[in-house]
Protein backbone atom coordinates (compact mmCIF):
# COMPACT_ATOMS: atom_id res chain seq x y z
CA UNK A 1 0.00 0.00 0.00
CA UNK A 2 1.15 3.51 -0.90
CA UNK A 3 0.94 5.30 3.06
CA UNK A 4 1.21 8.86 3.16
CA UNK A 5 2.21 10.66 6.44
CA UNK A 6 0.67 14.41 7.01
CA UNK A 7 2.72 16.32 10.07
CA UNK A 8 -0.05 19.87 10.26
CA UNK A 9 2.47 22.33 11.26
CA UNK A 10 0.39 25.84 11.41
CA UNK A 11 2.76 29.27 12.37
CA UNK A 12 0.63 31.28 14.59
CA UNK A 13 0.03 29.77 17.61
CA UNK A 14 -2.31 31.53 20.10
CA UNK A 15 -1.34 29.69 23.12
CA UNK A 16 2.31 28.83 22.48
CA UNK A 17 3.96 31.60 20.03
CA UNK A 18 5.56 28.99 17.71
CA UNK A 19 4.45 26.07 19.27
CA UNK A 20 5.57 23.77 16.88
CA UNK A 21 9.23 24.68 16.24
CA UNK A 22 9.56 25.40 20.07
CA UNK A 23 13.02 23.78 20.99
CA UNK A 24 12.38 20.20 23.26
CA UNK A 25 15.42 19.17 24.81
CA UNK A 26 17.57 20.68 22.36
CA UNK A 27 15.12 19.43 18.97
CA UNK A 28 12.75 21.20 17.32
CA UNK A 29 8.99 19.89 18.65
CA UNK A 30 7.81 19.43 14.62
CA UNK A 31 11.38 17.22 14.28
CA UNK A 32 10.01 14.61 16.91
CA UNK A 33 6.88 13.32 14.27
CA UNK A 34 9.34 13.71 11.06
CA UNK A 35 11.76 11.14 12.90
CA UNK A 36 9.32 8.53 14.00
CA UNK A 37 7.34 8.47 10.74
CA UNK A 38 10.52 8.33 9.07
CA UNK A 39 11.76 5.73 11.17
CA UNK A 40 8.62 3.55 10.79
CA UNK A 41 9.21 2.67 7.51
CA UNK A 42 5.63 2.58 6.94
CA UNK A 43 5.63 5.43 4.16
CA UNK A 44 6.27 6.35 0.43
CA UNK A 45 6.16 9.96 1.35
CA UNK A 46 6.08 11.61 4.94
CA UNK A 47 5.28 15.61 4.20
CA UNK A 48 4.73 18.50 6.69
CA UNK A 49 1.75 20.98 6.07
CA UNK A 50 2.75 24.49 7.08
CA UNK A 51 1.82 28.23 5.74
CA UNK A 52 5.65 29.16 7.21
CA UNK A 53 8.82 29.03 4.95
CA UNK A 54 10.94 29.06 7.74
CA UNK A 55 9.09 26.29 9.46
CA UNK A 56 9.28 24.20 5.93
CA UNK A 57 13.16 24.93 6.01
CA UNK A 58 13.19 23.13 9.43
CA UNK A 59 10.80 20.45 8.41
CA UNK A 60 13.16 19.88 5.30
CA UNK A 61 16.78 20.02 7.63
CA UNK A 62 14.84 17.08 9.39
CA UNK A 63 14.33 14.69 6.44
CA UNK A 64 10.62 15.82 5.13
CA UNK A 65 9.01 16.53 2.09
CA UNK A 66 7.28 20.39 1.84
CA UNK A 67 6.48 20.15 -1.82
CA UNK A 68 3.83 23.15 -1.33
CA UNK A 69 2.99 25.65 1.17
CA UNK A 70 -0.55 25.81 2.73
CA UNK A 71 -3.29 27.98 1.14
CA UNK A 72 -4.68 30.87 2.97
CA UNK A 73 -8.26 29.00 3.98
CA UNK A 74 -6.29 26.10 5.17
CA UNK A 75 -4.20 28.65 6.85
CA UNK A 76 -7.02 30.10 8.80
CA UNK A 77 -8.03 29.30 12.44
CA UNK A 78 -11.35 27.38 11.52
CA UNK A 79 -9.63 25.28 9.14
CA UNK A 80 -9.72 22.04 10.75
CA UNK A 81 -6.90 18.87 10.50
CA UNK A 82 -9.30 17.28 8.23
CA UNK A 83 -9.58 20.31 5.88
CA UNK A 84 -5.67 20.42 5.33
CA UNK A 85 -5.74 15.98 4.86
CA UNK A 86 -8.45 16.73 2.15
CA UNK A 87 -5.98 20.36 0.77
CA UNK A 88 -2.67 18.19 0.75
CA UNK A 89 -4.44 14.53 -0.72
CA UNK A 90 -5.74 17.00 -4.22
CA UNK A 91 -2.43 19.02 -4.12
CA UNK A 92 -0.47 15.59 -4.47
CA UNK A 93 -3.12 14.39 -6.85
CA UNK A 94 -2.56 17.24 -9.24
CA UNK A 95 1.52 16.32 -9.08
CA UNK A 96 0.07 12.59 -10.03
CA UNK A 97 0.50 11.21 -6.23
CA UNK A 98 -2.27 8.94 -4.87
CA UNK A 99 -2.21 7.29 -1.63
CA UNK A 100 -4.28 4.56 -0.08
CA UNK A 101 -3.91 5.54 3.21
CA UNK A 102 -2.80 8.95 5.05
CA UNK A 103 -1.95 8.91 8.75
CA UNK A 104 -1.67 12.32 10.65
CA UNK A 105 0.61 12.75 13.14
CA UNK A 106 0.36 15.94 15.05
CA UNK A 107 3.53 17.56 15.90
CA UNK A 108 2.23 18.34 19.70
CA UNK A 109 2.61 14.40 20.30
CA UNK A 110 6.41 14.08 20.30
CA UNK A 111 6.56 11.12 22.89
CA UNK A 112 5.14 8.98 20.10
CA UNK A 113 7.33 6.73 18.85
CA UNK A 114 8.09 4.72 15.53
CA UNK A 115 6.66 1.45 17.40
CA UNK A 116 3.31 3.14 17.89
CA UNK A 117 2.87 3.83 14.10
CA UNK A 118 4.28 0.45 13.18
CA UNK A 119 1.44 -1.58 15.70
CA UNK A 120 -1.27 1.30 14.46
CA UNK A 121 -0.62 0.23 10.78
CA UNK A 122 -0.28 -3.72 11.64
CA UNK A 123 -3.79 -3.19 13.30
CA UNK A 124 -5.02 -1.35 10.38
CA UNK A 125 -3.93 -4.38 8.12
CA UNK A 126 -5.26 -7.00 10.54
CA UNK A 127 -8.65 -5.91 10.84
CA UNK A 128 -9.00 -4.15 7.31
CA UNK A 129 -9.89 -1.12 8.39
CA UNK A 130 -11.23 1.84 7.00
CA UNK A 131 -10.00 3.88 10.74
CA UNK A 132 -7.20 3.26 13.19
CA UNK A 133 -7.60 6.14 15.97
CA UNK A 134 -5.06 6.48 18.74
CA UNK A 135 -6.64 6.17 21.95
CA UNK A 136 -5.00 6.27 26.23
CA UNK A 137 -6.34 5.43 29.44
CA UNK A 138 -8.00 8.21 30.95
CA UNK A 139 -5.99 9.26 34.00
CA UNK A 140 -9.38 10.26 36.02
CA UNK A 141 -12.51 8.66 35.54
CA UNK A 142 -15.38 10.86 33.65
CA UNK A 143 -17.79 9.10 36.15
CA UNK A 144 -16.08 11.29 38.93
CA UNK A 145 -16.92 14.69 36.91
CA UNK A 146 -19.50 16.92 36.81
CA UNK A 147 -20.78 20.61 36.48
CA UNK A 148 -20.80 23.11 39.65
CA UNK A 149 -23.95 25.25 40.21
CA UNK A 150 -22.97 29.05 41.05
CA UNK A 151 -23.03 27.74 44.66
CA UNK A 152 -20.29 25.46 44.24
CA UNK A 153 -22.86 23.12 46.33
CA UNK A 154 -21.41 19.47 46.01
CA UNK A 155 -24.78 17.92 46.43
CA UNK A 156 -26.02 15.49 43.74
CA UNK A 157 -21.84 16.14 42.09
CA UNK A 158 -21.75 12.06 42.25
CA UNK A 159 -24.84 9.39 42.49
CA UNK A 160 -24.36 6.66 44.60
CA UNK A 161 -23.44 3.99 40.87
CA UNK A 162 -20.40 6.18 40.38
CA UNK A 163 -19.42 6.93 44.22
CA UNK A 164 -17.20 3.55 44.77
CA UNK A 165 -13.23 3.20 44.95
CA UNK A 166 -11.50 3.59 41.28
CA UNK A 167 -10.56 0.10 41.25
CA UNK A 168 -14.16 -0.63 40.94
CA UNK A 169 -14.91 1.33 38.22
CA UNK A 170 -14.78 0.97 34.19
CA UNK A 171 -11.61 1.47 32.54
CA UNK A 172 -12.24 4.71 30.05
CA UNK A 173 -10.46 5.84 27.07
CA UNK A 174 -9.61 9.35 25.79
CA UNK A 175 -8.21 9.84 22.18
CA UNK A 176 -5.09 11.21 22.54
CA UNK A 177 -4.72 13.03 19.21
CA UNK A 178 -1.37 11.19 18.38
CA UNK A 179 -1.85 9.06 15.12
CA UNK A 180 -4.86 9.16 13.17
CA UNK A 181 -4.61 6.42 10.04
CA UNK A 182 -7.56 6.67 7.17
CA UNK A 183 -8.41 5.07 4.44
CA UNK A 184 -7.76 7.70 1.45
CA UNK A 185 -11.29 6.56 -0.75
CA UNK A 186 -13.34 5.95 2.72
CA UNK A 187 -11.86 10.07 3.68
CA UNK A 188 -12.54 11.23 0.78
CA UNK A 189 -16.40 9.82 0.30
CA UNK A 190 -17.00 11.78 3.08
CA UNK A 191 -17.83 8.67 5.53
CA UNK A 192 -17.39 9.58 9.24
CA UNK A 193 -14.15 7.79 10.06
CA UNK A 194 -15.51 6.69 13.27
CA UNK A 195 -17.54 4.24 11.85
CA UNK A 196 -17.98 0.55 12.38
CA UNK A 197 -14.47 0.01 10.49
CA UNK A 198 -12.91 2.23 13.14
CA UNK A 199 -10.18 0.89 15.43
CA UNK A 200 -8.57 1.81 18.56
CA UNK A 201 -4.77 1.53 19.62
CA UNK A 202 -4.05 1.77 22.85
CA UNK A 203 -1.39 3.84 24.01
CA UNK A 204 -0.05 4.65 27.58
CA UNK A 205 0.20 7.35 29.20
CA UNK A 206 3.37 8.26 29.42
CA UNK A 207 3.49 8.69 25.68
CA UNK A 208 0.00 10.78 24.84
CA UNK A 209 0.81 14.17 26.16
CA UNK A 210 -0.48 16.62 23.68
CA UNK A 211 1.19 19.73 23.90
CA UNK A 212 -1.22 22.75 23.94
CA UNK A 213 0.18 24.73 27.29
CA UNK A 214 3.45 25.41 29.10
CA UNK A 215 2.58 23.08 31.52
CA UNK A 216 2.29 20.41 28.81
CA UNK A 217 5.55 21.57 27.02
CA UNK A 218 7.51 21.01 30.65
CA UNK A 219 5.84 17.62 31.77
CA UNK A 220 7.32 15.84 28.15
CA UNK A 221 10.79 17.54 28.68
CA UNK A 222 10.83 15.78 31.71
CA UNK A 223 9.68 12.53 30.21
CA UNK A 224 12.04 12.65 27.67
CA UNK A 225 14.75 13.42 30.04
CA UNK A 226 13.66 11.03 32.18
CA UNK A 227 13.44 7.81 29.30
CA UNK A 228 16.90 9.64 27.61
CA UNK A 229 18.23 8.35 31.02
Amino acid sequence: MKNLAIIPARSGSKGLKNKNIMELNGMPLLAYSINAALKSGKFSHVMVSTDSKEYAEIAKKYGAEVPFLRDEISSSDSASSWDVVKEVLNKYEDLGITFDTVTLLQPTSPLRTEVDICNAHNLFSEKKATSVISVCETEHSPLWCNVLSDSLCMDGFLNNKNNSQRQKLDTYYRINGSIYIVDVKHFLSGKNIYDSGSYAYIMPINRSVDIDTKVDFIIAEALIKHLSE
